[in-house]
């Protein structure tokens, strides 16, 4: 884990908020009974996870792939090549929806801004030695156009079919 305590409290109101703000018949999914907080998010998010990732075409089309996603300081990061569709949509369109779906025991959904790391962010550096701790090489090293992303969220929940 490496949430700060702020982080923590910051990702737990962000899940409270957006289950106050979701349809009647999200709640009734993803009640009280089932709804994780952010510690259980954070507990079951751990090394990389698979996520669909949805970004929007330039004809406004849904399209949605699967990337690595590590869950790092509260929210998703992620990379991809400089030559994806996913990179031209996400240069023109921040905007992104994502999921992380196990099976039916856990999901966790997601709606925000796509923000690109670069080496002047104070992240940028932690995100890739985090990403080189996992896979054992840089993922700067994968291709000459190699892009990280972090998602700004401005909507989480997370659900377990038992908590």
């Amino acid at each position: 884990m490496q949430e700060t305590a702020a982080e923590m409290a910051a990702l737990q109101d962000l899940l409270a908020q957006s289950r106050r703000r979701s349809t009647e018949h999200l709640r009734s999914i993803v009640g009280e009974d089932r709804a994780l907080s952010a510690a259980e998010v954070v507990a079951a998010l751990g090394g990389m996870k698979v996520v669909s990732l949805a970004t929007v075409t330039a004809r406004g089309e849904p399209r949605v792939s699967a990337v690595d996603g590590h869950f790092l300081h509260g929210t998703w990061l992620w990379g991809t090549s400089g030559t994806s569709a996913k990179a031209r949509h996400l240069a023109a369109r921040p905007a992104v929806s994502l999921a992380h779906v196990d099976g039916e025991t856990l999901a966790v959904f997601a709606h925000g801004t796509a923000h690109r790391l670069e080496p002047p962010d104070g992240r940028f550096g932690e995100a890739v030695a985090h990403l080189t701790g996992h896979y054992g090489l840089s993922p700067l090293e994968l291709g000459p156009d190699i892009r990280l992303y972090r998602l700004e969220p401005a909507w989480m929940v997370g659900w377990a079919a038992d908590r």
